[in-house]
C-alpha cells in the first residue's frame, strides 16, 4: 500500500519535535521587518519574532509561499516515493492566499502525482491538530480516504477560542477599525474570537477583563457540548504562558481532560493577533 505523506504550513504551529516525530513536512511562510526578511519557523522561532516583535517601531508584514516552495516539496516526497499519497492542508484560503499556491503547484506537476490539497477553513493549530491526526492515522497504516475522513470528523468536533490582549493588531490588519479599537483598549474590553465556517476571523462576544473573558469561554465550551465528555484540549500562546495557564487551569476545572498540551503561536499568526493571544482547542477522545 503507498505511504501516505502529510504535508502542511509553518502557520499551523506545530512544535518541530512534533513534526519530526510524524514525519509532517512543513512549507514555510515569511516575515518581514523591514528590510529584513525570517523565514517562519526556520530561521526565526517564536520567542525570538516577540523579541523583535518589542523593539521594533513598525509592525512586521507576512508573505504567503510561492508555488515553487510547494512544487519543490512535492518532489521531494515523490522523489522519496514515486508512489506517495499526499495530503496537503493549510491555512484557511480567506486569511492567506497559502492554499492557492499549493493548488497551482499541484497543477504545475507534470507526473500524476496522488496529491489532495485541503482548505483548512482555520488557522494555527485549530488545523495543526488536523495534520497530526492525519500523520497520526498514517503512520498506523491507515489509506488515504481514512485519513481525509479523520480529518473531515476532527474539524467539525473541534471547538475553538482565542482571545487577544491588545486590539493593536487586529486594527493594523484591518480587522477592526481604530475607533473601536481605541474605544476597546480605553475600556479594557477583549474580544472573544473563533473561525467561522467559512474560515473567517469572527467576533463571538465581548468582555470586561480577561478573568471574565476565560470565564465566558469556558461556558461557550460547555454550550459546545464538551461538559461531561473525555477532551483534549490544546491551549496555545503568543509569548504568554502564565494566561495559557490560567486558561488551562479553568479547562481542567471544568472538563474531562484526558490531554492537555500547549504550543507556541508562531511569527506569522502572531503578527495579526498580537503578543499575549490565547486559544484553546478542545476536541472530545
Amino acid at each position: 500500500m503507498s505511504k501516505v505523506r502529510i504535508v502542511t504550513d509553518s502557520t499551523a504551529d506545530i512544535p518541530v519535535e512534533e513534526r519530526e516525530r510524524l514525519g509532517i513536512e512543513m512549507v514555510p511562510l515569511k516575515v518581514h521587518f523591514g528590510n529584513d526578511t525570517y523565514v517562519d519557523a526556520v530561521t526565526i522561532q517564536s520567542q525570538q519574532f516577540y523579541e523583535l516583535l518589542a523593539q521594533s517601531n513598525t509592525l512586521p508584514t507576512t508573505s504567503q509561499p510561492s508555488p515553487v516552495d510547494f512544487l519543490d516539496m512535492y518532489k521531494k516526497i515523490l522523489a522519496e516515493d514515486p508512489e506517495a499519497q499526499i495530503i496537503s492542508i493549510h491555512l484557511s484560503s480567506a486569511m492567506s492566499g497559502t492554499y492557492q499556491s499549493a493548488v497551482l503547484a499541484k497543477s504545475l506537476l507534470e507526473e500524476q502525482a496522488d496529491i489532495t490539497i485541503i482548505d483548512s477553513k482555520s488557522a494555527s493549530y485549530g488545523f495543526g491538530l488536523l495534520a497530526v491526526a492525519a500523520a497520526e492515522a498514517a503512520q498506523a497504516g491507515k489509506s488515504k480516504e481514512d485519513c481525509l475522513e479523520l480529518i473531515r470528523k476532527t474539524r467539525e468536533g473541534t471547538g475553538l477560542f482565542f482571545l487577544v490582549d491588545t486590539l493593536e493588531y487586529l486594527q493594523k490588519g484591518g480587522r477592526i477599525g481604530k475607533a473601536a479599537a481605541f474605544l476597546g483598549s480605553l475600556l479594557n474590553i477583549k474580544p472573544i474570537l473563533s473561525i467561522d465556517d467559512e474560515g473567517e476571523v469572527t467576533s463571538i462576544e465581548k468582555a470586561r477583563g480577561q478573568k471574565k473573558a476565560m470565564a465566558r469561554i469556558i461556558e461557550l465550551l460547555k454550550e459546545n457540548g464538551f461538559a461531561g465528555k473525555d477532551v483534549r484540549a490544546i491551549i496555545a500562546h503568543a509569548n504568554s504562558l502564565p494566561a495559557a495557564e490560567e486558561l488551562s487551569s479553568l479547562i481542567q476545572s471544568h472538563f474531562q481532560v484526558k490531554h492537555l498540551s500547549y504550543t507556541s503561536i508562531g511569527p506569522v499568526i502572531g503578527t495579526h493577533a498580537g503578543p499575549g493571544t490565547v486559544a484553546v482547542f478542545m476536541l472530545p477522545v
